[in-house]
């Protein structure tokens, strides 16, 4: 028998196949749910089911695992993603993890009209259109959802050179706060969580001169582990935060 605060739920997670969304696919798998890996980089996908363990042994209720090529940018593959969902599993995804997130970065007197857009389609629109097409399922299929959508601690303080990214990530929280006041009704819960300065693809592009100035900032003196961030994401999705919606939440360290 599956055990764990979401066992035999079925979770879908884009920006699967690295970071938050690689660790997100991991502990939401380890507490029981059936997880659907999506991200635009299949093969990083697939490594995500296939190589962490707590994720290849999983085979619950609902089914098992899977991978699913997904650009969030663009609404034709992200109805890809719903159907197929739809078809192979039966029923909607109940815990929706919009985990996406690219970077552009360049000093504002600098960015192209490109790196703006770029940033925008994937990290704002991408996540309004996952947002609305599973929620659109779950209220047809009358079933309770949680739709966790990540944002930044940018967002909230803004970041030299992220212009683009930082309103981008801004745009997630009030999003994710107008989306809760609708969805309520229908028992769909929605969350943001805005992380602060975690390993992950992106911090690694930084340079270490500038992590080091950045820690300086954060109290506990490290970076986050992408599984801390994970251990929210899988508490927001579970009946253990049923009275939490429209809520943004820190998870940075005390930045």
């Amino acid at each position: 028998m599956v055990t764990g605060i979401v066992a035999g739920r079925l979770a879908v997670v884009t920006g699967a196949g690295s970071g938050i969304g690689r660790a997100a696919c991991q502990v939401l798998s380890r507490e029981g749910a059936t997880v659907i890996a999506a991200d635009n980089n299949y093969e990083a996908a697939v490594q995500t089911i296939k190589t962490h363990t707590a994720l290849a042994s999983g085979s619950n209720a609902v089914g098992d695992h899977s991978a699913i090529e997904t650009d969030v940018s663009d609404s034709n593959s992200v109805q890809h993603l719903v159907q197929t969902a739809l078809k192979q599993y039966k029923a909607p995804p109940t815990i929706v993890v919009n985990s996406a997130g690219i970077t552009r970065d360049n000093w504002l007197l600098k960015m192209s009209e490109e790196d703006y857009n770029t940033v925008l389609n994937v990290n704002l629109k991408g996540t309004f259109l996952v947002m609305q097409a599973f929620a659109q399922k779950l209220t047809e299929a009358s079933l309770p959802g949680s739709i966790i959508n990540i944002s930044s601690i940018v967002g909230k303080y803004g970041n030299l050179g992220q212009t683009n990214y930082a309103g981008s990530k801004a745009g997630v929280v009030a999003m994710s706060q107008s989306a809760a006041k609708e969805l309520g009704k229908f028992n769909i819960r929605v969350n943001a969580i805005l992380p602060g300065f975690i390993k992950t693809p992106i911090i690694e592009t930084v340079p270490d001169k500038v992590v080091d100035k950045l820690l300086k900032m954060v109290p506990l003196g490290r970076l986050g582990d992408p599984v801390e961030v994970a251990e929210l994401i899988t508490f927001l999705g579970s009946d253990k935060s049923s009275y939490i919606t429209g809520a943004a939440i820190d998870i940075s360290g005390g930045f």
